[in-house]
């Protein structure tokens, strides 16, 4: 367990006497941080909090021990500083796994650009993980996928990216111009685990449904071992893999969504490099990824609707 993780949790719950008040301020589900509480409580032996309907209140156990946790919250918090200060401004940044090498290239390299004294420091973490290193510091700005519930963090610019389908080059569909997705029916699908990616998880297992396409079974994870051998498909960008085929679904049901997203309350200099890595993944995405703008996907979705006009 890690210990200033959990005394952290501790210390915003006194402070508001509400899970979901405190839920918020630290950028994260309530469900989780009950559990977190409650395995603080476990790891020390002792219960933290009187839990009723109306009120949580700090048991004796409790008050003695907040005093203390204020204290190794803000020793670890310094020492971190002190840390940074030695090796000059670091930007810590969240990255999803799946995200192409050459897309993670070109933002570092942009970043550099327009910032050749700060060094970037990026981990590949899922959407979930991002909120939660977010809420408690362990990065400065993380680029996540949307839909994302985190009431305690902003976010930059939404851009929009439709998914194709990535099939083994011996498969049937490989010779068609545009796969529906109820052409998949049969097939095992692989996506982003559920518990990194919840929002984008469900939204694209809805869309298929709505579609006619109900996964034999789905599978997780990023690698695309699975696809290339036949054993399932996957969604996925405009791309030439060896031993793959890429094909575009008809109407583009399927849409990625990502922005940046930081603390609401970022300390300067931090702030102003949340800001310039915004501006620069915004740039760099368009321009690598193929990303535009959210509501030009949408515009595009509907005007490739049968019997409409284009």
């Amino acid at each position: 367990m890690d210990l200033v993780r959990h005394l952290r949790y501790f210390t915003v719950v006194a402070e508001e006497l509400h899970f979901g008040n405190a839920a918020i301020r630290l950028g994260m589900a309530q469900p989780p941080l009950s559990q977190r509480i409650k395995r603080l409580e476990e790891e020390l032996g002792v219960r933290l909090f009187d839990r009723s309907a109306r009120q949580v209140r700090l048991t004796e156990a409790g008050r003695l021990l907040l005093g203390e946790a204020r204290e190794i919250v803000a020793r670890v918090d310094r020492l971190h500083e002190l840390a940074r200060q030695g090796e000059g401004t670091v930007l810590k940044v969240g990255l999803p796994p799946d995200l192409a090498a050459a897309a993670i290239a070109a933002l570092v390299a942009g970043f550099r650009e327009t910032n050749p004294t700060v060094r970037l420091a990026p981990a590949e973490i899922w959407t979930a993980d991002q909120v939660t290193a977010l809420a408690e510091g362990t990065i400065d700005v993380g680029l996540v996928r949307h839909p994302v519930a985190a009431p305690g963090l902003r976010f930059g610019q939404v851009l929009a990216q439709p998914q194709g389908v990535l099939l083994a080059e011996g498969d049937p569909l490989t010779g068609v111009g545009e796969v529906h997705l109820a052409d998949l029916a049969g097939r095992e699908l692989l996506m982003p685990p559920q518990e990194g990616e919840p929002g984008l998880y469900a939204e694209m297992l809805s869309e298929c449904r709505r579609h006619g396409y109900v996964p034999v079974q789905v599978h997780e994870g990023a690698g695309l071992g699975l696809v290339l051998a036949g054993a399932a498909v996957a969604f996925g960008p405009k791309a030439e893999l060896p031993g793959l085929a890429w094909r575009p679904l008809l109407g583009s049901p399927i849409t990625c969504r990502v922005s940046t997203a930081w603390r609401q309350a970022a300390a300067a200099p931090i702030d102003e490099l949340v800001d310039d890595f915004s501006a620069v993944a915004v740039r760099t995405l368009k321009e690598s990824a193929g990303m535009t703008d959210e509501g030009a996907v949408s515009v595009r979705r509907i005007s490739r609707r049968p019997g409409m006009l284009a």
